[in-house]
């Protein structure tokens, strides 16, 4: 187990949740929804050079239509500040929680170094992403060298601090290395939490991306799903200043399911 990059026990066969109800029916509207996806991240590739240029409000609509058809419901809570380097932190749970991430605020995401060899999202990251080497633990210091680098200069950096997805009913701790870059840059951190539920409000583990499952396992089992919500809370911004380690910065940012939504702000992609 990896100390930058630890491991979830949350494994597909005993956290996953199939879709019930999958029929022949529902084979070509699966079909349809992934082709969709393919189509938005192709055209994210051929848009990436362009760079800064792109308006960030088309890089969130952008994001939600890739969640939106994959076919699921999008509800954004809250807001994030616009401009000016901001850590957005988030709970992690499926190949979703990028796209909602990215649609709170455009950001730099903070990304293992395998996935620049992935198919599709290697070239999309590859522009922006600052990519960690997991299983070499004397690259640490420079990388949180590098996030506080681009949070001084203003940019948004997105980062999931539990280090592996979970399946959403369980969760793992916060990692407090990268929290020590937006104390040295003294930015503020933006708490975000990401749950998926059914239409009816039940919290469902179908979208998780957990343990030994593959991509395409997931992706099929999210097509084929109905009634799935992706839930965005934008929890209350943790000012600079206001915490002097890492270590209480981690634990403040880390958004428990008790907790009240901090904003009432709500965006609702049906």
């Amino acid at each position: 187990m990896s100390a930058w990059l630890p491991t979830a026990p949350c494994t597909p066969r005993a956290c996953v949740e199939a879709p019930a109800g999958v029929t022949a029916r529902a084979v070509p509207r699966a079909v349809l929804r992934l082709t969709g996806v393919v189509l938005l991240l192709l055209a994210g590739i051929l848009l990436s050079p362009l760079g800064a240029r792109i308006p960030a409000s088309l890089i969130r609509r952008w994001c939600r239509w890739i969640v939106r058809a994959a076919g699921v419901r999008v509800r954004i809570t809250g807001a994030a500040a616009p401009t000016g380097g901001l850590l957005l932190v988030a709970n992690h749970i499926s190949w979703l929680d990028v796209p909602l991430l990215a649609a709170v605020r455009p950001a730099r995401m903070l990304a293992k170094s395998e996935v620049r060899r992935w198919p599709v999202a290697g070239p999309l990251t590859a522009r922006g992403a600052l990519f960690i080497d997991r299983d070499r633990l004397r690259t640490l210091p420079d990388t949180v060298a590098r996030i506080a680098r681009a949070l001084s200069e203003g940019a948004a950096v997105a980062a999931f601090p539990e280090g592996s997805t979970w399946c959403g009913r369980a969760q793992g701790t916060f990692r407090r290395a990268v929290f020590q870059a937006a104390l040295d840059a003294g930015v503020p951190v933006q708490p975000v939490r990401i749950r998926y539920r059914l239409t009816g409000g039940t919290t469902t583990t179908a979208p998780a991306f957990v343990g030994d499952d593959t991509l395409l396992a997931s992706l099929w089992r999210v097509a084929t799903a109905r009634g799935l919500v992706a839930e965005v809370e934008i929890r209350a911004p943790i000012a600079p200043g206001t915490h002097s380690d890492r270590r209480s910065l981690a634990h403040a940012a880390q958004p428990q399911e008790t907790a009240a939504p901090a904003w009432t702000h709500t965006v609702l992609v049906a």
